[in-house]
């Protein structure tokens, strides 16, 4: 198979560990592209003793050659991405970044909406991090919502302001009756600074993409969050604003999807979910506390502790589906080292009916329970056995460990081409 572009797609809630395996991909890559999602979004990298916390700008960004692009799917808060270039330049890393003048930019108003929105919304509401991400998605479709190179185009950028923050600040506080205190000319002023510091960036992304692609460059596309946060596909309405399966890739960075060959569908071994929504394997508290802390169960972005269950088949499966996965990684396997057996989701009880194919249903999944099937777990390993696993290769693992990995590949119908036993870039096993 011709694998020139890859497109990297969570399978679960997000933080399945997308970030690493971006990175280990990205050692071969020529571009790594972001295509959906903001900096509502994080993933964590590690290399060597460094931890790097990246929300933005592209997991590809830690090696010089790759060029690390930020595509028009994405939604850009510039403040948020000229800080994350400083932190990146203070630890002597100079992006070779490029931003979409197509990506839309994510206002002052647009962080007040939010927190407006989620006080409305109640208990439908999808526990959002409010960094303004559905509101600016609303600006995109309403067709007035501010691109980031408008921010190059002053008069352009003024012309397209006054309608979306006069929309905006009207809502907030004549229809929420929240304040809004942030002057037009104080937004106009501060944001043309961002667009200076900016401007070296932006360019023509998708063109450049196409270049790339007919001068056979490898090109990884990288998204954020997961299968059930989709708007479309996921679990509606507790989700998020841009569409994170693997067809928005073309969508999210004008590449052609005829041209994509590879998607990479990244699982956890078991399951985290930040925000509120049914989870039908979620642990009770007293249960889920070991595993969440083992894990490192916290958001990047928001610091919150997840909420955690076992590996929910119904869920991947639906993910393998819908993004055409071809490739499963499962990721965090360490972690459930030491358990003396591992539940497995393969079906959900609905009033008593079993259920195979996530339902699009609400109500049904409010009362699903989960139908299990115990495997035996397998032994704690430390730094030195993981370091001897990789180097002795898949076959190496721990017999148990390889029974649950090929369960999982049986029930979903999709090779795990990729195992991560660590945190490291380092602890990756390729099959």
């Amino acid at each position: 198979m011709n694998n020139q572009i890859t497109v990297i797609v969570g399978t679960q809630w997000g933080d399945e560990g997308k970030g690493k395996i971006t990175d280990f991909f990205a050692q071969q890559s020529d571009y790594v592209v972001r295509f959906q999602g903001g900096n509502n979004a994080g993933h964590t990298l590690v290399v060597g003793d460094e931890v790097y916390k990246l929300h933005l700008i592209p997991s590809g960004v830690l090696y010089p050659k790759a060029v690390s692009i930020i595509g028009n799917g994405v939604v850009v808060d510039p403040k948020v991405l000229l800080e994350e270039i400083s932190e990146l330049q203070k630890r002597d890393i100079e992006p070779n970044l490029k931003v979409s003048q197509r990506a839309h930019v994510i206002m002052p108003y647009h962080i007040a909406m939010d927190e407006a929105i989620s006080s409305h919304q109640g208990q439908l509401a999808a526990g959002s991090t409010k960094r303004g991400i559905a509101p600016v998605c609303a600006d995109k479709v309403y067709r007035h919502g501010i691109r980031v190179g408008d921010l190059l185009e002053p008069k352009l950028f003024k012309e397209k302001l006054v309608k979306s923050y006069n929309f905006n600040k009207d809502i907030i506080e004549k229809v929420f009756n929240n304040s809004f205190d942030n002057t037009l000319e104080n937004i106009f002023s501060e944001y043309l600074e961002y667009g200076k510091q900016l401007a070296k960036y932006i360019t023509d992304t998708e063109v450049e993409l196409f270049q790339a692609f007919k001068q056979n460059k490898k090109i990884l596309l990288e998204g954020a969050q997961g299968m059930s946060l989709d708007p479309d596909h996921g679990m509606y309405p507790h989700g998020t604003s841009t569409n994170n399966v693997a067809g928005y890739a073309s969508v999210g960075t004008g590449v052609g999807f005829n041209c994509i060959s590879r998607v990479v569908g990244i699982t956890k071994a078991y399951v985290s979910r930040v925000g509120n929504s049914p989870f039908v394997t979620e642990l009770p508290e007293a249960e889920a506390k070991a595993l969440r802390d083992k894990g490192n169960e916290y958001g990047t972005t928001t610091g919150r502790p997840r909420r955690v269950g076992w590996i929910d088949l119904v869920q991947i499966r639906q993910a393998v589906r819908v993004s055409g996965v071809t490739d499963l990684a499962i990721m965090k396997l360490d972690i459930l080292a030491g358990f003396p057996e591992i539940k497995v989701c393969v079906a959900y009880d609905i009033n008593g009916e079993r259920v195979e194919e996530m339902p699009a249903s609400l109500t049904k999944l409010r009362i699903a329970k989960p139908i299990y099937e115990i495997l035996p777990g397998w032994s704690d390993m430390n730094d030195e056995q993981i370091t001897e696993l990789v180097k002795n290769g898949y076959n190496a693992l721990p017999e148990n460990m390889k029974k649950y990995i090929e369960f999982i590949e049986n029930k979903v119908g999709v090779k795990a081409t990729i195992v991560s036993i660590g945190p490291k870039r380092s602890q990756t096993i390729l099959r």
